[in-house]
């Protein structure tokens, strides 16, 4: 198992067979700060339609294509807390990666049903948005955290020196909420091979900076 941050939602997770799966691939140009993705996959997965997490053009297929199946299941949410009248829906998205739960949150920006926390509970790691504005912020997220319960957590969606949009907060808002909770801090860098055995927060930088 590989996890490569490419930056904004966007990761490509890569089993041991070599098999690849993107999350929200961004549309060059549309998150300052961020060079184009330029990833292969076998697998997309896009949350919403926005064009920083739908850029399926930005997205090459691998020169020899891997058979598996990730197991992947969609739970449809919405992008704000008055169920898509402002920014419309939003696809929370668990798949399976060498016997590993993972699940990526899009651009929730409302509540979970007892029915889609379910479905998510106890995953081992949890890709989650955490700046606000236009998802959930960075409390609401720790929040979310406490009801998940996932092994690992990794902060996506968020401003930093110099990239990412200006009304959104920074990861660090994120990472204070966690100063008491028992979770490891972990930093990662832009590739992580390997997940700690305790609970941990994951902290990883985008790959495609400028």
């Amino acid at each position: 198992m590989k996890i490569t941050y490419i930056g904004h939602s966007c990761f490509v997770v890569e089993n041991n067979a070599g098999g690849k799966i993107a999350t929200d691939p961004y549309k060059k140009g549309s998150v300052p700060g961020l060079a184009a993705p330029d990833i292969e996959a076998d697998e997309v997965i896009c949350s919403h339609g926005h064009s920083d997490h739908n850029a399926f053009d930005e997205v090459s297929a691998p020169a020899e294509p891997w058979g598996g199946d990730f197991k992947i299941l969609s739970i449809k949410t919405y992008h704000d807390n008055m169920k898509g009248i402002l920014r419309g829906r939003n696809n929370v998205t668990r798949f399976e990666v060498d016997g590993l739960k993972f699940v990526h949150m899009g651009d929730i920006g409302c509540d979970l049903t007892d029915t889609q926390l379910d479905e998510i509970k106890g995953c081992d790691v949890l890709m989650i948005p955490v700046g606000g504005f236009f998802t959930i912020n960075a409390r609401q997220a720790r929040e979310m955290v406490n009801l998940i319960e996932p092994r690992a957590v990794i902060p996506m969606h968020y401003r930093g020196d110099t990239f990412g949009y200006a009304q959104i907060g920074r990861r660090e808002d994120f990472e204070k909420l966690f100063e008491d909770s028992g979770r490891k801090m972990i930093s990662a860098g832009s590739v992580l091979e390997t997940l700690p055995g305790e609970k941990a927060v994951i902290l990883m930088e985008p790959l495609r900076k400028m």
